[in-house]
This record gives C-alpha cells, sequence and structure tokens, in this order.
C-alpha cells in the first residue's frame, strides 16, 4: 500500500534482528469475550514468526489477568461461540509493570513454581477486546498512562465509537447523515415505562431498533414491530446497559460495510455488503450460523462506493480515529439514501471477518494488515514522544 512505513523508521524499534514482542491482550470481562477469543486465535495464527514473538494475556470474564498456559485455537473459538465448550484453561495469575521511557517498556511479572517472580518484557501491545473494559478507552487509558505503543484507537475515540449515543452526537455535529433516535436510561425505563412508550413511538414510530448503548456484535439488539416487542427489546437491552438506544429502522435496508486504515491520513477499503441470514445481522446470523453472505465488492453503483468509503473516512476522522475501524451504513433500497449507522473501533478481527476479508479484496491479506497495524502503532507512539509533557 502506498505511504506504509518501514518498521525501520520507527523510534521504538532498535533493529530487524530484535523480534518485536507483541502482547496480545483478549477475553475481558464484556459479553463479547467469546468473539474476542476467535479474534485472538486469528492474531497468533497470522502474527509473522520471523517479526514477532506474541505473548497471550487474557482477561478472564471476572476481570482476572492471566497468562494462558495454551493460546486460542480458531476451532476451539468457534466452538465456544457456538456454546460447545467452556472456555476454560489453567492460567497463571499476571500483575503489569510499566517502565516509561526506558528501552523495556512494559513488563509482566508473574508468579512461577520456580522462582517467587519472573519478568517478561513487551515492545507493543495488541488489544484484541471487543465490547465495555476493553474496546472502550478503559485498557486504551492504562496503556497510555504505562506510556506503552497500542494497537488501534486511542482513549477518545475507544469511548465514542463505544457509547452509540455519543457517537451520534458527535456524527450530527459534523453533518454525517444518521437515523432518528432516541436515547433511554435504566432509571427513566424503571420509574416510568408506560411514558418511555409513549415519548419514544410517538417520536420514531414503527418499526425500530432497541440496542444497548455500549456494546457490539449486535448483543442485545432487538427489532421491535409493535409495544410489546419494544417493552420486550428495551427490558432486554436495559440489562446489558444503564444507557439504551432506540433507532428509526431503515425501510428495507442494505448492509454496507467499509474498513479504515491509518492514522492522520486515513484509507478506506473496497465497499462490501451482507446479507443476513435473518431479518436482521444479528449475533446469531453473525457468529452461529452460516447462512449470512458476505457481497464483496457491493454491488453499488460508483458513485456510492465513493460516497460510502468519503464518509466512512469523515466518520473515522470525527471520532478522532487511529489504527483501524469498520463503518457501517445502512442504504434504503426503495429511496436510495444511505445512513452512518455506527463505527466500530475493534471490529471481529478473524480471517473471515468482513474488516480482514474487505482488506483482502483491496490487496492486504491478512498478515501484511497485522504488520501495517503494529507499524501504525508504533508510528502514532513516537509522534507522541515528541510532544512535550513539561513546560
Amino acid at each position: 500500500m502506498e505511504g506504509t512505513n518501514s518498521l525501520q523508521s520507527q523510534g521504538p524499534v532498535k533493529s530487524l534482528l530484535k523480534k518485536l514482542r507483541v502482547g496480545v491482550i483478549y477475553g475481558g470481562r464484556s459479553g463479547e469475550h467469546e468473539v474476542s477469543l476467535a479474534s485472538a486465535a486469528a492474531v497468533f495464527k497470522n502474527l509473522d514468526p520471523q517479526r514477532y514473538e506474541p505473548v497471550a494475556i487474557k482477561i478472564e470474564k471476572d476481570g482476572r489477568w492471566t497468562l494462558p498456559s495454551r493460546l486460542p485455537t480458531l476451532s476451539s473459538a468457534a466452538d465456544v461461540i457456538a456454546g460447545r465448550l467452556e472456555a476454560c484453561e489453567p492460567a497463571q495469575e499476571t500483575h503489569l509493570v510499566a517502565h516509561p521511557g526506558a528501552e523495556t517498556l512494559l513488563s509482566i511479572d508473574r508468579a512461577s513454581s520456580v522462582s517467587p517472580v519472573s519478568a517478561i518484557t513487551l515492545d507493543v501491545v495488541f488489544p484484541v477486546l471487543h465490547g465495555p473494559y476493553g474496546e472502550d478507552g478503559t485498557v486504551q487509558g492504562l496503556l497510555e498512562l504505562a506510556n506503552v505503543p497500542y494497537v488501534g484507537a486511542g482513549v477518545l475515540a475507544s469511548a465514542v465509537g463505544m457509547d452509540k449515543a455519543a457517537m451520534k452526537l458527535v456524527f450530527a455535529a459534523r453533518g454525517l447523515p444518521i437515523c432518528d433516535y432516541v436515547v433511554l436510561t435504566n432509571r427513566e425505563w424503571r420509574r416510568d415505562p408506560r411514558a418511555v412508550m409513549r415519548t419514544t413511538v410517538d417520536r420514531l414510530g414503527f418499526p425500530v431498533f432497541v440496542k444497548p448503548a455500549n456494546l457490539g456484535s449486535s448483543v442485545g439488539v432487538s427489532k421491535a414491530k409493535h409495544a410489546t416487542q419494544l417493552r420486550e427489546a428495551i427490558d432486554l437491552a436495559a440489562s446489558f446497559d444503564r444507557k439504551i438506544v432506540v433507532e428509526a429502522a431503515v425501510p428495507d435496508a442494505r448492509e454496507i460495510e467499509v474498513a479504515v486504515l491509518g492514522n492522520d491520513e486515513p484509507e478506506a477499503s473496497v465497499a462490501g455488503e451482507i446479507v443476513p441470514s435473518r431479518e436482521f445481522y444479528d449475533y446469531h446470523a453473525k457468529y452461529i450460523d452460516d447462512g449470512s453472505m458476505p457481497l464483496i465488492p457491493a454491488p453499488l453503483t460508483d458513485t456510492q462506493s465513493a460516497e460510502v468509503r468519503r464518509l466512512a473516512i469523515e466518520a473515522f476522522k470525527a471520532v478522532d480515529g487511529s489504527g483501524l475501524a469498520r463503518v457501517d451504513f445502512l442504504l434504503a433500497r426503495g429511496s436510495g439514501v444511505l445512513y452512518l449507522n455506527e463505527l466500530n473501533t475493534l471490529p471481529g478481527f478473524t480471517t473471515i471477518g468482513m474488516y480482514s476479508k474487505l482488506w483482502a479484496a483491496s490487496g492486504l491479506d491478512f498478515p501484511t494488515l497485522l504488520n501495517r497495524l503494529i507499524e501504525l502503532a508504533l508510528e502514532r507512539h513516537a509522534d507522541k514522544q515528541q510532544l512535550r509533557t513539561t513546560l
């Protein structure tokens, strides 16, 4: 790809003779824990062993950070997602120790049967976490405090990209096309559900989509066509988050997706389309059955294709994105009106996920994509090291 920087140009990299030790953080406390296992398995399988030494760091569902005894594999991750086995393995608990400014940027202290503590040093971190407590800026904030290079969006973009209500405010401020929507809180819903229902229906009508504001992978998302379904959908979303987003449905919508890659000068992939196996592209259609069909490139006119790619980059810049993102659109079949649905700062990252497929169709295979993402992390970190932190 044009504009790709070699690893030799990055400040933290002393020599290509030294493998970069990449800490891959996966799992997490969110409802997307199982999806993260699949993403991490793909990263481990495709990192170039001549250039990188991966270190697996798993966050358990209860929040414990561990060093697993074995790496997740694509087959086992798929089994976990489908509910065919439990995601458990022997692991050592770990403690992260930061060394800001030193050649060794981060180390992991771990208990061992031979010695009380042994250390693993890391050069760069690849968070492969989806959903809250990982994709939302929390882990990114930890890594910023430790002054460690990491792959993907920073604190601001991660937080805005996770919170669908905040994201819509940012998109609206930039004049990007979005559907009409209502934001509810759990407290409002519990206090007066009838008033919430009345206000929502008066504003949006039916059908609508109901979503937890801070989840991805369509977890907790429902389509409501009448009042009973709306009540059930809000109850479901409220069980996952204190904030709920209700969106007006785009009539007869096509689901269009674009992958974005870069820092200050991002590039957009070809556009793709998802033809879901169910009424809409829910969690089951994404991860359980295999009936959903991706169309790459999407059957769009040249004008439509150029517009979705342009808007994808505008959305990426609006949240101050870096590294990667997948930007999702809804295209009304009858009117041809295009709506920006949402931006995912850490989309599903398997080799068969849309993000990697879109870049493969644009000429960037998965191992090369991983290389580029690590380069971008080091590039952004080197740039930030040039900034003043004191007067």
